[in-house]
């Protein structure tokens, strides 16, 4: 059996992806993962605290780096979606001139990227989704994901702005926001926008009420951790995404 390690790159303050990745994965019949994280500092999810705590970027890489990791996810999405489109191929790729400087050829992926391949695996043009964030930066994702080409049709900001807070979403307030919105039309939707915004109860079950494809930054996560490592994507209880149905993967 495929043994792969895992370097996450996270906001100190998060205690969500440390769980729901680990959990989601452990589902996986042909592999076992482990997880390594470095942490940055960060309290408050604002434009200005995001920009400080992503200039800890290469001390966590570095960090990560001596553990010689098959794969490394930079696990928070709206760190690099607030910083303007094309943010993520951007670090990715300052990333991953890090880590062979270093020797280290550990495959590089971000949250923000995944949730872009992931909507493109499940070929969705128009969608809708639900975040946590303060409406400003709520909007950036929006900006984001119409720059990546995609429609968003309908969204939610549930404006909480202390990221340790965000993390205590309780789900049934996350389902609320999802059945309010406008869904005619939409060909996924995103339940969580984000790694610290609980998710995982919450997308099979989304998608079985709500009768579409429902994925969350941590699925999204988790499908493009998969295709870094070579495996195949067969995770279940976990939405459209991850099943093992290979005709929605590219």
């Amino acid at each position: 059996m495929k043994h792969v390690r895992v370097g996450l790159v996270v906001p100190s303050s998060n205690v969500t992806v440390e769980t729901e990745m680990p959990a989601l994965l452990a589902r996986h019949a042909e592999a076992t993962f482990s997880f390594h994280a470095s942490r940055m500092r960060l309290a408050t999810v604002s434009p200005a605290h995001l920009a400080a705590m992503n200039a800890q970027r290469e001390r966590c890489i570095l960090e990560l780096g001596d553990a010689d990791p098959d794969v490394i996810l930079y696990a928070c999405l709206v760190a690099l979606m607030a910083a303007g489109p094309g943010e993520h191929q951007r670090v990715e790729s300052l990333v991953a001139e890090q880590l062979a400087t270093g020797g280290s050829e550990a495959k590089v992926r971000s949250s923000a990227g995944a949730l872009v391949e992931g909507l493109r695996a499940l070929g969705a043009s128009r969608i809708a989704l639900v975040t946590p964030y303060m409406r400003p930066l709520a909007e950036k994702v929006v900006d984001y994901l119409e720059a990546e080409g995609f429609d968003v049709a309908d969204w939610r900001a549930l404006e909480v702005e202390n990221n340790l807070e965000v993390g205590c979403i309780p789900g049934d307030r996350v389902m609320e926001a999802a059945r309010s919105l406008d869904l005619d039309g939409v060909d996924a939707l995103v339940i969580s926008a984000c790694v610290q915004m609980p998710s995982l109860p919450l997308v099979q079950a989304a998608e079985d009420e709500l009768g579409l494809p429902v994925l969350s930054a941590a699925t999204a996560g988790a499908y493009s951790i998969l295709r870094a490592a070579g495996l195949p994507i067969d995770i279940p209880d976990a939405g459209s995404l991850l099943h093992a149905d290979s005709s929605i993967h590219p």
